[in-house]
């Protein structure tokens, strides 16, 4: 369902005019994030042979989404470093530390967007600054619209699934050890993955 539908209101008329779907518009509003049911993950390359796959598991965040015009929709999420999970303890250790987040100094990361824009169908693209160990630049975050519904406790939901790439030196997370096949133990580029169902605010 995107956001725009195409409808030629004239048959004799050259070019179709753009309708707003009133599905979407409903949707207009603002919305919590329910951390419960979103998660935030990565994945990075360990090794040169294998992918380690993480998730922070204490997050918050709002929406504005504005189903009229995609393009004043916002978003800002706050992602708790101290929650970063891998599955094993030993390494989270490690990824708190000094040599990747530095948690006790920098306890969050950040993300605020200062553009919205529809690509296409369900597909869309938020533009935004990230900020990681007091390091800020622009992020891009490609999502896709998984629907809306009201759940059994009455609450309106939205869900959306996105992804990013990002190369960790950028925002000064340089820790690494070289492997003596060659290459590193860590690669520099990770994959972030978004998975956030939103609830709708009164």
């Amino acid at each position: 369902m995107g956001l725009f539908t195409r409808r030629n209101q004239d048959t004799n008329a050259a070019v179709a005019t753009l309708e707003v779907d009133p599905a979407l518009a409903a949707l207009t509003g603002d919305y919590v994030i329910d951390a419960g049911h979103s998660s935030i993950g990565f994945t990075v390359r360990h090794a040169m042979v294998t992918n380690v796959r993480g998730s922070f598991t204490e997050h918050e965040g709002t929406l504005h989404l504005d189903g009229g015009d995609p393009s004043r929709s916002t978003a800002a999420i706050d992602v708790k470093i101290a929650s970063i999970s891998t599955g094993i303890a030993d390494r989270d250790a490690h990824l708190r530390s000094g040599d990747f987040f530095d948690a006790g100094a920098f306890p969050l990361m950040t993300f605020r967007s200062t553009e919205a824009a529809q690509l296409g169908g369900d597909a869309y693209r938020v533009t935004g600054e990230l900020t990681i160990k007091d390091v800020t630049r622009p992020l891009s975050i490609d999502l896709e619209f998984a629907g809306s519904a009201t759940d059994v406790y009455g609450n309106e939901r939205v869900g959306f699934e996105g992804s990013a790439e990002i190369l960790r030196s950028d925002w000064g997370l340089t820790w690494n050890a070289a492997l003596e096949t060659g290459g590193v133990m860590v690669s520099d580029k990770v994959k972030l993955t978004f998975d956030i169902s939103a609830i709708k605010q009164a």
